[in-house]
Protein backbone atom coordinates (compact mmCIF):
# COMPACT_ATOMS: atom_id res chain seq x y z
CA UNK A 1 0.00 0.00 0.00
CA UNK A 2 1.64 3.29 -1.10
CA UNK A 3 1.44 6.51 1.04
CA UNK A 4 -1.08 8.46 -1.25
CA UNK A 5 -3.56 4.85 -0.80
CA UNK A 6 -2.51 5.32 3.47
CA UNK A 7 -3.75 8.79 3.02
CA UNK A 8 -6.96 8.02 1.20
CA UNK A 9 -7.98 5.39 3.73
CA UNK A 10 -7.12 7.74 6.97
CA UNK A 11 -9.46 10.42 4.78
CA UNK A 12 -12.48 7.27 3.88
CA UNK A 13 -11.97 7.16 8.11
CA UNK A 14 -12.21 11.09 8.93
CA UNK A 15 -15.40 11.19 6.61
CA UNK A 16 -17.41 7.91 8.02
CA UNK A 17 -16.71 9.87 11.51
CA UNK A 18 -20.06 11.82 10.78
CA UNK A 19 -17.92 15.37 12.32
CA UNK A 20 -18.99 18.25 10.68
CA UNK A 21 -15.47 18.78 9.01
CA UNK A 22 -16.21 22.52 7.95
CA UNK A 23 -17.75 23.88 11.46
CA UNK A 24 -16.07 21.97 14.53
CA UNK A 25 -12.44 22.76 15.52
CA UNK A 26 -11.70 18.89 15.64
CA UNK A 27 -13.26 18.27 12.17
CA UNK A 28 -11.09 21.69 10.47
CA UNK A 29 -8.18 20.44 12.29
CA UNK A 30 -8.73 17.05 10.66
CA UNK A 31 -8.82 18.06 7.41
CA UNK A 32 -5.66 20.00 7.62
CA UNK A 33 -3.40 17.05 8.61
CA UNK A 34 -4.93 15.04 6.25
CA UNK A 35 -4.41 17.74 3.52
CA UNK A 36 -0.80 17.88 5.08
CA UNK A 37 -0.60 13.78 4.67
CA UNK A 38 -1.79 14.08 1.27
CA UNK A 39 1.18 16.70 0.37
CA UNK A 40 3.62 14.73 2.05
CA UNK A 41 2.61 11.37 0.14
CA UNK A 42 2.78 13.14 -3.01
CA UNK A 43 6.72 14.77 -2.28
CA UNK A 44 7.82 11.04 -1.10
CA UNK A 45 6.20 9.59 -4.31
CA UNK A 46 8.10 11.79 -6.47
CA UNK A 47 11.22 11.61 -4.40
CA UNK A 48 11.29 7.52 -4.60
CA UNK A 49 10.94 7.96 -8.62
CA UNK A 50 13.72 10.43 -8.51
CA UNK A 51 16.10 8.06 -6.54
CA UNK A 52 14.97 5.05 -8.87
CA UNK A 53 16.43 7.51 -11.93
CA UNK A 54 19.64 8.48 -9.96
CA UNK A 55 20.29 4.94 -8.89
CA UNK A 56 19.71 3.87 -12.57
CA UNK A 57 21.97 6.32 -13.90
CA UNK A 58 24.50 5.65 -11.15
CA UNK A 59 24.30 2.46 -12.08
CA UNK A 60 25.04 3.06 -15.83
CA UNK A 61 28.25 5.44 -14.23
CA UNK A 62 29.57 2.53 -12.52
CA UNK A 63 29.72 0.48 -15.30
CA UNK A 64 30.94 2.74 -17.85
CA UNK A 65 34.18 3.35 -15.19
CA UNK A 66 34.66 -0.32 -14.75
CA UNK A 67 34.82 -0.16 -18.97
CA UNK A 68 37.01 2.59 -18.43
CA UNK A 69 38.99 1.09 -15.57
CA UNK A 70 39.38 -2.28 -18.11
CA UNK A 71 40.86 -0.30 -20.88
CA UNK A 72 43.27 1.51 -18.94
CA UNK A 73 44.96 -0.97 -16.39
CA UNK A 74 44.10 -4.34 -17.85
CA UNK A 75 44.72 -4.01 -21.59
CA UNK A 76 48.79 -2.73 -21.10
CA UNK A 77 50.33 -3.88 -23.90
CA UNK A 78 54.10 -4.57 -23.23
CA UNK A 79 55.56 -0.73 -24.60
CA UNK A 80 53.05 0.36 -22.05
CA UNK A 81 54.62 -1.43 -19.10
CA UNK A 82 57.80 0.30 -19.74
CA UNK A 83 56.26 3.19 -18.37
CA UNK A 84 55.37 1.64 -15.03
CA UNK A 85 59.35 0.12 -15.00
CA UNK A 86 60.29 0.58 -10.90
CA UNK A 87 63.59 0.91 -11.85
CA UNK A 88 63.27 4.70 -12.32
CA UNK A 89 62.39 5.03 -8.80
CA UNK A 90 64.82 4.93 -5.64
CA UNK A 91 64.23 4.73 -1.88
CA UNK A 92 66.27 6.91 0.34
CA UNK A 93 66.43 7.55 4.16
CA UNK A 94 65.83 10.84 5.21
CA UNK A 95 69.12 12.42 7.39
CA UNK A 96 66.50 14.20 9.41
CA UNK A 97 63.62 12.61 10.32
CA UNK A 98 64.86 8.97 9.46
CA UNK A 99 61.94 8.36 7.40
CA UNK A 100 62.20 6.51 3.75
CA UNK A 101 61.24 8.30 0.66
CA UNK A 102 60.91 7.02 -2.69
CA UNK A 103 62.47 9.19 -5.32
CA UNK A 104 62.44 9.17 -9.49
CA UNK A 105 65.43 10.04 -11.83
CA UNK A 106 65.00 13.56 -12.14
CA UNK A 107 65.32 14.13 -8.82
CA UNK A 108 69.09 12.46 -9.00
CA UNK A 109 69.65 15.36 -11.83
CA UNK A 110 68.76 18.21 -9.56
CA UNK A 111 71.00 17.06 -6.52
CA UNK A 112 68.76 18.26 -3.80
CA UNK A 113 65.82 16.26 -1.83
CA UNK A 114 62.70 18.16 0.27
CA UNK A 115 61.37 15.73 2.41
CA UNK A 116 57.92 15.34 2.20
CA UNK A 117 57.20 14.43 6.01
CA UNK A 118 59.70 17.04 7.72
CA UNK A 119 60.37 19.52 5.08
CA UNK A 120 63.95 19.54 5.43
CA UNK A 121 66.15 19.65 2.26
CA UNK A 122 69.28 17.68 1.84
CA UNK A 123 72.06 17.53 -1.13
CA UNK A 124 72.65 13.71 -2.50
CA UNK A 125 76.12 11.89 -2.73
CA UNK A 126 75.43 9.95 -5.92
CA UNK A 127 78.02 7.30 -5.47
CA UNK A 128 77.85 4.10 -7.30
CA UNK A 129 77.59 0.92 -5.04
CA UNK A 130 79.40 -1.47 -7.32
CA UNK A 131 82.73 1.23 -8.14
CA UNK A 132 83.09 1.41 -4.56
CA UNK A 133 83.20 -1.80 -4.17
CA UNK A 134 85.87 -2.55 -6.74
CA UNK A 135 87.70 0.23 -5.36
CA UNK A 136 87.93 -1.58 -2.42
CA UNK A 137 89.26 -4.66 -3.76
CA UNK A 138 92.07 -3.20 -5.52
Amino acid sequence: MTISEKVAYLKGLADGLDLDLEVSKEGKLLVKIIDILEDLGLAVEDLEEEVQVVGDELEALAEDVADVETMLFDELDEDDEDLLDLDDFFEIECPSCGEDIIIDESVLDVGEVVCPNCGDSFSLDLVDEEEEKDEEAD
